[in-house]
């Protein structure tokens, strides 16, 4: 149970810090101008990279910008979509990014995609599935639905790694394509890469919290086994 709550206060830490680092950037590097708002800076993106069915939207929220392979779309948040500044061209192009990979039939994208539907169902039982397990174990020494909620909790886990080299990738597609259209000036291409980084974080943050609560729960499973 030791182990349990250092995962867990170590997992909150983590992302808390990486949360509040990814909002210090964005705030900073907002208020660094450019001459195009972040929907303008999409759809030069797309342009540029001979994609004509893909279209940009705005939408609620703050951080909600996302690129969405069912309908085609680049949304962006009203910070983003209306913004000219260094941060809303990063994050717009870094979704644009996804819909190059989109675009391009990218292996990870396409995996991560089709993976969608599973780990849907299984992140929605998991955790429930776990709980039932852990009393079904303690109860009656019974490990068979602890070990399906593992698998269940597993797909999700798979997922998150599965996510890293989407985001990485649609990360250095946006940066290479900002350091050669030329609308964010040198120095502030560092600025963008550094929003991006720690967006990406949060990813990371993710998938090792993810990891770590799943060796948890197969070494409950593990130690059950040996005393049986």
């Amino acid at each position: 149970m030791y182990l349990y709550w250092i995962i867990f206060i170590g997992s909150m830490l983590a992302s808390c810090f990486v949360s509040w680092m990814m909002k210090r950037k964005m705030q900073h590097h907002s208020g660094l101008p450019i001459a195009l708002t972040g929907k303008q800076i999409a759809e030069q993106m797309l342009r540029e990279n001979n994609i004509r069915d893909v279209s940009v939207t705005c939408v609620d929220g703050f951080l909600t910008d996302h690129y969405n392979p069912v309908n085609k779309t680049v949304n962006l948040s009203p910070e983003v979509y209306n913004g000219a500044n260094v941060a809303a061209a990063a994050v717009a192009a870094h979704e644009c990014g996804h819909a190059v990979q989109h675009a391009r039939a990218y292996h990870w994208l396409s995996l991560r995609t089709a993976m969608v539907p599973t780990v849907t169902i299984a992140s929605s039982l998991g955790t429930w599935v776990i709980l039932g397990g852990l009393v079904l174990l303690a109860a009656s020494g019974n490990p068979w639905i602890l070990i399906i909620g593992i698998v269940c909790f597993a797909l999700t886990t798979l997922f998150a790694f599965v996510t890293l080299p989407v985001e990485f990738n649609a990360s250095h597609r946006a940066l290479e394509w900002i350091r050669s259209s030329g609308y964010v000036s040198s120095r502030d291409q560092e600025c963008a890469k550094s929003a991006l980084f720690w967006a990406a974080m949060t990813y990371v943050v993710s998938a090792l919290a993810s990891l770590a609560s799943l060796l948890y729960y197969v070494m409950i499973l593990m130690g059950a086994r040996r005393d049986d």
